[in-house]
């Protein structure tokens, strides 16, 4: 439909709208017009996700969107209302010492390499010609800004000011998606409890835990750079022969730091999601009055640490660096402690459908600190070596370099990629032996045309590579616990020999000193590459209108959740495109003198997925006459496997039985969708269609010329089941007011219109009603 160059926008905006063609634009005006003939129209929701070219910057956001999705990843439970609680808190603890890491990276670069290191340093400065107003002179002395305090408060405008645009982005996706207002709730008696989450009145109005999230994750910003620059300058002060004033001030200020962030961390763990209530209270003063105040106190640090101290120099690296130790331990424990609250959450309810008997949520949070280390460390070694001409940072360069814990962590990148090779490989192996096992069943589901051995292989392989969906728990469980296990040998290793691994595999044998060479070589290379890659990929995105698109599809599930656990993460579009469908399902079900109030919603791929939170906002009456059509949909094979609290068996068994009807398409050579294995409701008609065929025919024939296309995840329009599937729901619906009386004996087809409506998530060519 969209195709058509008659198609007309009814209703929205240039981010997500219906559209219809231009003849049916005034339906409900003309319902004499429609009798017994459906009323198509697609909401489109792609600009959403993929939007204009500065979406592409949300990449960098990655780590906290990653996190963020750990606190969906909930399993179900029964009567333990305390542990979710704790499970929450524990995601949001996760995700503030992510911001704390950037932050920290941030500093890394800016504070350490470049303003203390670099230029304290003159062989390096006389090679960076921008850093001579702040690099010392032959003398020990210089301008004004060479004393070592002053570079640092100079330099600490650069993560502040990332702190900063952070703030700034969430605050205006903030006013773009989470302030949608949802629709109005109604109870009704008959409606089911406890079934899911998402047809809460609040579910998807997240304003007031976005607002304090954001405000405490600013300061920990600022604070974090405060800490930075001020802790290194109080040091310096509490040397004997130290101003006596300067002194007290830095333990004032180490003081001051602490409680800003115990402040913050109260923050966090005072409050999650409100669901049960639309709730529009703002916590004003909170707000405005943290974030401010961080930044008063960062404005005071700098103050104190340009204070003159002609005495000070700046030698090695900078003092404090412990810190990155301190947030990698950290992060390991709350991980520990996560899984073990995940698996208390699922042995009161355990399913053996679930991702990871449970422990998704861990693994996942494990990811994105994984991630966060990838692009902090990353981005200081690129930045060391850029600056360090003469070598290797830490092995005789002119600069010692990053803090050794980040060299470990890069250390340990290699061998991590050995254990996820083997595994890809093994995961290769036994998908070549499913599609040769497949390959001799396919003639049998084409009777009567003659075999073809190449298409026969083409056909099992592509349905082999797309049963792969159903191994990615066991890829991500795996190299999640790999990940952990390195991390703390790096940690440990850090600590213990406060050398980078190829210093402290010094007199060990020659396997292991050429070991750990490698390892560091090839891991510094490695994860430089790897942040390289986040950038050149967001360069790419911003500039390439299909790149962006791309993007925009894998935005599709990692955005589809409010930000819960991080306010950081890219914007979820969902708390704009429920609230827009619920309004437009509900106003077309209420019309019922023009329209009869029937209504079959179809979605395809992340579109199912909308169309089902959308109908868990109706209220109860409006839904008995709503209809589903699902196809290519991962309800069930992505959604209730990874989020069971839900999108488990009981919430789409309850679905079922609250909406009119529902029936889903599916193919074995579908990578992302399948079967929603939802059990009948007595005699009604089973949910899951079987399996459509893919091709449609197997080899030439007089009615197919051309050899007919493996389709897998796309086009399912294009199959005959769905224009049947479809006329059966709207035949199955009941007009919500009686049809006039019909003048002849025969049979009357139905007075009244209904819709249809396609919840698109791709670009327009793609998402035809």
């Amino acid at each position: 439909m969209l195709d058509d160059p008659r198609t007309v926008r009814i209703s929205g905006d240039d981010t997500a709208a219906v559209f219809r063609r231009a003849e049916d634009a005034d339906a409900e005006k003309r319902p004499d017009d429609y009798r017994g003939k459906p009323v198509p129209e697609a909401y489109v929701w792609c600009n959403l996700t993929s939007g204009n070219g500065s979406r592409a910057l949300w990449l960098l956001l990655l780590p906290f969107m990653v996190v963020n999705l750990a606190h969906w990843m909930r399993p179900t439970s029964r009567r333990m209302k305390k542990t979710v609680r704790t499970y929450g808190l524990l995601v949001r603890l996760i995700g503030l010492s992510l911001t704390v890491l950037l932050v920290a990276a941030a500093c890394e670069v800016a504070v350490d390499l470049t303003a203390w290191q670099c230029a304290g340093t003159p062989e390096c400065a006389a090679e960076r010609s921008w850093l001579g107003f702040l690099a010392p002179d032959a003398s020990g002395h210089g301008g004004w800004w060479s004393q070592p305090g002053r570079r640092l408060a100079l330099a600490a405008v650069v993560p502040a000011a990332l702190t900063g645009l952070l703030w700034y982005l969430s605050q205006r996706t903030w006013s773009a998606y989470e302030s949608q207002t949802p629709l109005p709730h109604q109870t009704d008696p008959e409606e089911e409890p406890g079934r899911t989450a998402l047809g809460k009145p609040g579910f998807w109005y997240g304003r007031r835990l976005v607002a304090r999230l954001r405000a405490a994750h600013t300061a920990a910003g600022f604070l974090t750079v405060a800490a930075a620059v001020g802790t290194s300058a109080a040091r310096h002060d509490r040397r004997p022969g130290g101003s006596p004033l300067l002194d007290v001030l830095g333990w004032v200020l180490d003081v001051t730091l602490v409680l800003g962030g115990g402040i913050v961390v109260l923050v966090v763990w005072r409050r999650g999601r409100s669901e049960n209530k639309l709730d529009q209270h703002l916590d004003e003063k909170l707000i405005h009055r943290l974030p401010l105040a961080a930044l008063a106190l960062l404005a005071l640090t700098l103050v104190y640490a340009g204070w003159s101290r002609p005495e000070w120099t700046s030698e090695g690296r900078l003092p404090g660096n412990a810190s990155f130790g301190a947030i990698a331990l950290g992060q390991g424990l709350l991980v520990v402690a996560l899984a073990v609250v995940a698996r208390a959450l699922y042995r009161t309810a355990p399913d053996p459908r679930t991702a990871l008997r449970g422990f998704a949520g861990p693994a996942v949070a494990m990811l994105s600190c994984a991630l966060g280390g990838v692009m902090s460390g990353g981005g200081a070694q690129r930045v060391a070596d850029w600056l360090d001409g003469a070598g290797e940072p830490g092995s005789g360069g002119t600069i010692d370099g990053p803090p050794v814990l980040l060299t470990w962590q890069a250390s340990v990148i290699p061998p991590l990629l050995v254990v996820v090779a083997a595994l890809c490989g093994w995961l290769g192996v036994r998908t070549w032996r499913r599609a040769r096992a497949d390959r001799a069943t396919i003639p049998a589901e084409y009777p009567g045309e003659p075999e073809d051995a190449a298409r026969s292989r083409r056909i099992a392989g592509t349905r082999a590579r797309a049963a792969l969906t159903d191994r990615a728990p066991l890829l991500v469980g795996i190299t999640s616990a790999v990940t952990l296990l390195l991390g703390a040998g790096a940690l440990v290793g850090a600590w213990v020999s406060e050398e980078v691994p190829s210093e402290a595999a010094q007199g060990l044998p020659a396997f292991f000193e050429g070991v750990a060479e490698t390892s560091q070589a090839l891991g510094s290379w490695l994860i430089g590459f790897g942040f390289i890659l986040f950038v050149t990929w967001g360069r790419r995105a911003y500039r390439d209108a299909s790149a962006r698109r791309t993007i925009g599809i894998l935005w599709d599930v990692g955005t589809f959740w409010p930000r819960a656990a991080h306010p950081f993460a890219p914007p979820c579009y969902a708390e704009r495109a429920v609230p827009d469908l619920t309004w437009r399902m509900h106003t077309w079900t209420r019309a019922t003198r023009a329209t009869g109030g029937r209504l079959v919603i179809s979605g395809h791929s992340q579109g199912s997925v909308l169309a089902a939170a959308a109908a868990w906002q109706l209220w109860p009456s409006v839904r008995k006459r709503v209809a589903l059509l699902t196809y290519g949909s991962p309800l069930e094979r992505l959604y209730g496997r990874w989020f069971p609290a839900h999108f488990g068996p009981a919430a789409l068994n309850s679905l079922h039985r609250e909406v009119d009807c529902w029936r889903n398409l599916h193919r074995t050579t579908d990578p992302i969708g399948g079967p929603v294995r939802v059990v009948p409701d007595g005699d009604g008609p089973q949910v899951d269609r079987e399996a459509l065929k893919d091709p449609l025919v197997y080899g030439r024939t007089e009615e197919h010329p051309l050899p007919a296309p493996i389709l897998g995840h796309s086009e399912y329009q294009a199959d005959p089941a769905f224009a049947q599937e479809r006329a059966k729901l709207l035949a199955r619906l009941k007009p919500a007011v009686p049809a006039p009386r019909p003048r002849t004996t025969e049979a009357a087809e139905p007075a009244e219109p209904a819709a249809v409506v396609t919840a698109a998530p791709v670009d327009p060519p793609d998402t035809a009603a």
